[in-house]
């Protein structure tokens, strides 16, 4: 078996460590291993049980892997992704930087594992948000031809990094303690998140969009490759560490039954479908570290002929982000 070179940008990062983890535990075929960070403070990683230092990146650095994986900021994204893959090295990219650059593969491997060619060494992953509708939905899309796509999204706050994470917990705790939810000036989000949510996940455009709903529908749009598809959306930040979740409204332009809809979830690569309107994913569970997309509660809608509505559960951090790549990685040497 061959073994690849493989560099690490964001190593010290949490999706960086998710990702870490997942090249050992399934087994990617690494030769040398080389971790980076921001380089602004020490941090070390482990790899198959041995200790590394991470370096801040530079563009001889990072040439001498075969793939690199960028988890860290789209500036870094930026900076060195598309010279490395000028001079032939595999880049994957978890940032938003190229992710709507027409000539960058953005890839979800169980929906449009053709795009990844040997003539395009950057590759985008999607944002974590839209890719347990992209999943679940894309039989159907392909068999029923969806038209109309409305979701309101149940955003962990893993979403928003570490810092999110250890404010939720902190503000948990004074709640506890005090009664009173923790006021965090300068946190990670607009308002106290424990025992609360809020519909917004980054800043709003002059129409009153946030960032994450724009980013859904531009980006379901490209990957399904149906710039036709009207998509609407409310995302929403909730109070849950890990695992986003999804309430779809789907309408197509072919009709439909039920026990069609039901084989074609039932058959999709990578989902993992609830035909049992009784037992349904839930975050804490389906959305921790686990590699599927998982949905059920399925039922015609009654506002419209041919629209249905979904549940949809993913774990953010795995096939959201750090699965994906391991995925899109997997595939790669495959060709």
């Amino acid at each position: 078996m061959k073994l690849y070179d493989v560099a690490v940008v964001g190593a010290s990062g949490m999706v960086g460590g998710e990702l870490i983890n997942l090249l050992e535990s399934r087994r990617f075929p690494v030769n040398k291993f080389y971790p980076f960070n921001s380089g602004r403070k020490p941090a070390a990683v482990v790899f198959k049980g041995k200790t590394y230092s991470c370096r801040k990146p530079s563009f001889a650095a990072l040439k001498k892997a075969d793939i690199v994986f960028f988890v860290s900021t789209d500036e870094v994204s930026g900076k060195f992704a598309p010279r490395l893959a000028a001079a032939g090295v595999w880049c994957v990219d978890d940032s938003s930087r190229f992710r709507l650059n027409p000539a960058v593969p953005l890839v979800i491997p169980e929906v449009n594992r053709n795009e990844l060619k040997v003539s395009k060494k950057l590759i985008a992953g999607p944002n974590c948000t839209l890719t347990g509708a992209a999943v679940a939905l894309f039989g159907v899309h392909k068999k029923f031809k969806i038209k109309e796509l409305r979701l309101a999204t149940y955003q962990a706050v893993s979403g928003a990094g570490k810092g999110a994470m250890l404010q939720l917990e902190a503000e948990l705790r004074a709640r506890l303690k005090t009664g009173r939810v923790l006021e965090v000036e300068g946190g990670a989000f607009p308002h106290p998140i424990a025992f609360n949510l809020f519909p917004q996940v980054g800043g709003f455009d002059k129409n009153g969009h946030s960032v994450e709903e724009n980013k859904v529908e531009a980006e379901l749009k490209k990957i399904w490759n149906s710039p036709a598809i009207k998509i609407s959306s409310t995302a929403v930040r909730v109070p849950i560490l890990r695992g986003h979740s999804l309430s779809v409204w789907v309408k197509t332009e072919r009709p439909w039954t039920l026990a069609a809809l039901k084989n074609v979830l039932a058959k999709t690569k990578g989902l993992k479908f609830f035909a049992n309107p009784y037992k349904y994913p839930v975050p804490l569970k389906q959305g921790n570290k686990t590699f599927e997309v998982y949905a059920g509660r399925l039922r015609k809608a009654r506002t419209s002929a041919n629209e249905f509505q979904l549940w949809i559960v993913s774990d953010n951090l795995y096939k959201g982000a750090a699965l994906n790549s391991v995925q899109i990685a997997e595939r790669i040497i495959q060709i």
